[in-house]
């Protein structure tokens, strides 16, 4: 008998799905079941928001779309801020929940609630699965998580539908999109004159360009081809080359960076935004440049009002590109600004000889493999991190920048780890740890090569130093510190603990190349990060 479960296991792993992340519970086990029976191993987390990361993980490796499954009640609960980040991140996420029978919730409430109605809000669609209608569901899931701005999809799915006997399931006819390119008319016309008479030009590529096919490739072709700085979001660092000279790196978080690269898009003649949407951004980045200067190539319309332009084409950026075939700029940057600009970023991000946060990453940055994948979560150290990590290429410094979630760098490893079977680095907290701190039994069990080098300084750095630059006494913001390293050992994972940068690089180093678990601890007083951001 082929089940309802069935046809949604197999229609998962024609989508390239091989994982699927989540904690069972007595109105999935149908599912889970289908699932590894399928070829789709179902990896246990310590909890549910921590899976729908994992899940992410996994699509960044891969680029199938992730699978989040949760059981009814406190199980759809617990995943709902990965269900809201995989809509803020793009992230194709479907996410599969198990349904009491409608006729027995009349008299049955033990664990109830409408998981349609709580999930709507962060998802592009939900569903409840019918008898004879799971294929429908599934084809129609997949398609609207992983088209234009992809996101989350939900299907509820009730015992007696997932152990229906189903019909084989009807293939779905593939879509060949028609190509897309920009019409003709008053707007490519405009952006052709005006791409023509720059001076000042300048490519803001934002993180909606990582989900266009062969969109990175061709911006870093068009911006090296005509000798056009790049300035990218922290989601898009990598989409140029870090180390090339025209990499301006990435932004949106630091009012150190801020003071060096706003001047730029202010200053600029013609800001080409490339897949750019402001939900990374800090509230310094409203109106960054003229609306009359700028172009923007994006997936959907602009409707945040973040920024205005008034040229704005919603087709992927290496289509939008092509109107410029055959035209050149009039100049770029004759006065030199955008290398002034890159060096004046390496000064106010630089080594110091002193032990500080900077030196710490700087530190890590060189002593990294230069393509291996880094995930990290949110806090000062996340700003930091993100202005020095030097990105060699788009999807190498994973993290949640439009919803912004603390500890969401462990199970991000851990799921690209799984999906990739490659080392990755998990840059942490200590904060952002104390929240996962379970997930570290998850990477032990899985004996994926993932290194965490978690940054300990007993406080909420981010927050301190906002509560401090607006005059505010400190409060709430620091806790305890927790002898990690001696945590990590007990939970079966090898650890150390480094305090300069000679230890840092080489525990690094020896963990990477040892393919196995690790987590090494790094103490930092309180108030570090307080001159650094």
């Amino acid at each position: 008998m082929t089940t309802g479960a069935d046809i949604i296991a197999q229609a998962l792993y024609k989508s390239g799905v091989r994982y699927a992340f989540g904690i069972p519970g007595g109105e999935v086990l149908a599912l889970v079941d289908a699932l590894v029976r399928t070829g789709i191993q179902f990896v246990i987390a310590r909890h549910e928001n921590a899976a729908g990361f994992m899940a992410e993980g996994a699509y960044r490796a891969t680029g199938a779309p992730g699978v989040l499954v949760a059981t009814v009640g406190p199980g759809v609960a617990n995943g709902l801020n990965s269900v809201a980040n995989a809509a803020q991140e793009r992230v194709p996420l479907i996410v599969l929940t198990g349904k009491v029978p409608e006729e027995e919730t009349l008299t049955y409430t033990h664990q109830i609630f409408d998981h349609q109605a709580a999930l709507r809000p962060f998802v592009k669609a939900s569903f409840e699965a019918r008898i004879g209608a799971c294929d429908l569901v599934i084809d129609k899931a997949v398609a609207i998580a992983t088209s234009n701005r992809p996101g989350a999809v939900h299907i509820d799915l009730p015992i007696p539908v997932a152990n229906a006997d189903h019909a084989p399931h009807r293939s779905a006819p593939d879509i060949i999109p028609a190509p897309l390119a920009p019409a003709s008319g008053i707007a490519t016309e405009t952006a052709q004159k005006r791409f023509s008479a720059a001076e000042r030009p300048i490519i803001v590529a934002g993180q909606d360009l990582l989900n266009e096919e062969g969109g990175p490739d061709a911006v870093a072709a068009f911006a090296t081809k005509h000798n056009i700085p790049v300035v990218t979001t922290y989601k898009a660092k990598g989409v140029l080359a870090e180390e090339h000279s025209l990499s301006l790196g990435g932004h949106g978080l630091s009012p150190k960076s801020d003071a060096i690269i706003l001047p730029l898009l202010a200053q600029s003649d013609c800001v080409i935004c490339a897949g750019y949407d402001p939900i990374e951004m800090r509230m310094g980045w409203r109106d960054p440049f003229a609306p009359g200067t700028a172009i923007s190539f994006v997936q959907a319309q602009n409707d945040h009002f973040m920024h205005r332009e008034d040229i704005l084409i919603t087709v992927p950026s290496a289509q939008g590109l092509v109107l410029f075939d055959g035209l050149e700029p009039t100049a770029v940057w004759p006065d030199g600004a955008p290398a002034k600009a890159r060096a004046d970023l390496s000064a106010a991000f630089g080594q110091t000889d002193a032990w500080t946060p900077a030196s710490l990453y700087h530190t890590l940055n060189d002593a990294l493999p230069r393509d291996i994948a880094v995930t990290v979560d949110s806090g000062a150290h996340r700003i930091l991190w993100s202005q020095i990590m030097t990105c060699t290429r788009p999807n190498q410094l994973l993290q949640s920048t439009g919803l912004c979630t603390m500890g969401c760098a462990l199970p991000l490893a851990t799921g690209h780890a799984l999906a990739s079977g490659k080392p990755v680095v998990a840059v942490m907290g200590d904060g952002c740890l104390d929240m996962v701190l379970g997930e570290l039994a998850t990477l032990r069990d899985l004996a994926l090569p993932v290194t965490v080098v978690v940054v300990v300084d007993g406080s909420y750095s981010l927050i301190a130093h906002k509560q401090r630059g607006e005059g505010y006494q400190s409060a709430g913001v620091d806790f305890g510190v927790t002898d990690y390293a001696a945590t990590a050992q007990a939970m079966g994972i090898a650890s150390s603990t480094a305090r300069d940068a000679e230890a840092l690089r080489n525990t690094v180093q020896d963990a990477i190349h040892s393919g196995k678990p690790t987590l090494i601890a790094v103490p930092m007083p309180r108030g570090a990060y307080h001159t650094q951001i």
